[in-house]
C-alpha cells in the first residue's frame, strides 16, 4: 500500500468525511447527525412573517423562525405532521426547534397544532409552562417550541422557552 503525505486542506470528490472535532466556523448546510457540544449561537438565514390568523405552510415553519407584528390577536396553526415531516425530511427521532417572535406585535399570538401534531405529555401535564401556546407581545414576546417526530408524519409539540 502506498503512503502519501499532504499539507493543507485535502478534498475528496469520491470519498467521505468522517467525524469532525474541534471548532467549526462558517455556514453548515444539510443535516447534522450525532452529538453537538459546545456553545455559540444560531442565526436563521430566513424568517417567515405571519401577521394574521392563518395556517402556516410547511416551508414557513421549516425556516425555524416566524415573526408576527399584528395589532390584532393572531392564531398560527401549524401544518399537518405529514406536510411538515416532508418539508423537514423528518424521520423518527428528528428534533426541530421553532421560534415565534412577537416582540414587535401589539397583541397575543396563539399557536395551534394540526392533524398528526399533538401536545407532548410535558405540555399536557404542565400546561402553564411547557403547554403555554400563547406568546405575549412586546419585549418578552418570543418563544421557542420543540417538535419531536415519532415518525415521518407525526410530531409532539412542547414549549421549551
Amino acid at each position: 500500500m502506498a503512503s502519501t503525505t499532504f499539507s493543507g486542506p485535502v478534498t475528496s470528490t469520491n470519498g467521505f468525511i468522517g467525524d469532525t472535532t474541534g471548532n467549526v466556523t462558517g455556514n453548515v448546510t444539510g443535516n447534522i447527525t450525532g452529538n453537538i457540544a459546545g456553545s455559540g449561537s444560531v442565526t436563521h438565514a430566513a424568517t417567515s412573517a405571519i401577521n394574521a390568523t392563518a395556517t402556516a405552510s410547511a416551508a414557513q415553519v421549516a425556516t425555524g423562525y416566524i415573526t408576527s407584528t399584528s395589532a390584532a390577536a393572531t392564531t398560527i396553526t401549524l401544518p399537518t405532521g405529514t406536510l411538515l415531516g416532508a418539508a423537514l425530511g423528518a424521520v423518527r427521532g428528528t428534533v426541530f426547534d421553532l421560534y415565534i417572535d412577537n416582540t414587535l406585535g401589539a397583541n397575543t399570538v396563539t399557536v395551534a397544532v394540526a392533524t398528526n401534531g399533538v401536545l407532548s405529555s410535558a405540555a399536557v401535564d404542565t400546561a402553564a409552562s411547557f403547554g403555554d401556546l400563547t406568546i405575549a407581545s412586546g419585549p418578552t414576546g418570543i418563544a421557542r417550541f420543540t417538535l419531536m417526530f415519532a415518525s415521518a408524519t407525526a410530531y409532539t409539540f412542547t414549549r421549551t422557552a
